[in-house]
């Protein structure tokens, strides 16, 4: 039986990411609470997140891809900030620290009950920056729909000292190499899916 791919995720820059494979898929919105549990770690919050959202998603004949992203300041979890107040506090918070974003992917195939799941990390090291340059910031790009308030692979780069990740599209929001590595043992092989379009 042919399966589908499904991205159950209605982010933007999750879907990007995936259609740097060229497999066709389709995207779902995930009916899950978001809430996090008071005393929830961060890395816990994500993992828990990306595989709900998994399986919120019943296509029985398809490869289900969830995932999450929650950055955390000394412990204390940022969110997606929603508006310019919100982000400018969270971004003054940051400068000259290390912020630490959890980002969780559960990959389930529902014809085999078969599941790849893991939490890449990635560390963001602020540069120190004044006010006057982060509300410009907020300003041009407006990230207010983003974890931690910046766009990593825009101008929010400018904000940053150092990054320190094992898969630089994790802090984008899906950790493409390891989502790669799962859809090929899944049996949806993007190298060998690529090569068949290209016949």
């Amino acid at each position: 039986m042919k399966r589908r791919l499904v991205l159950a995720s209605t982010s933007k820059y999750r879907a990007e990411l995936l259609a740097r494979l060229g497999m066709p898929f389709e995207v779902r919105a995930p009916r899950v609470d978001e809430t996090i549990a008071p005393g929830e770690p961060a890395r816990d919050a994500a993992a828990r997140l990306a595989r709900a959202k998994a399986e919120a998603v019943d296509e029985t004949d398809a490869v289900v891809i969830g995932s999450d992203q929650i950055p955390s300041l000394d412990g204390r979890i940022l969110r997606k900030p929603g508006h310019h107040g919100a982000a400018l506090e969270q971004l003054e918070a940051c400068q000259g620290r290390s912020v630490l974003f959890y980002t969780a992917v559960s990959i389930l195939d529902r014809p085999s009950g078969r599941r790849w799941e893991t939490v890449d990390v990635t560390e963001v090291e602020f540069a120190r920056l004044g006010r006057a340059a982060l509300e410009r910031y907020l300003e041009i790009e407006r990230p207010y729909d983003c974890a931690g308030g910046f766009k990593a692979e825009g101008l929010g780069i400018a904000l940053f000292s150092a990054i320190k990740s094992r898969d630089p599209t994790a802090l984008i929001g899906l950790p493409m190499i390891f989502v790669a590595a799962s859809l090929r043992e899944a049996g949806l092989d993007p190298l060998a899916l690529a090569s068949e379009r290209g016949a």
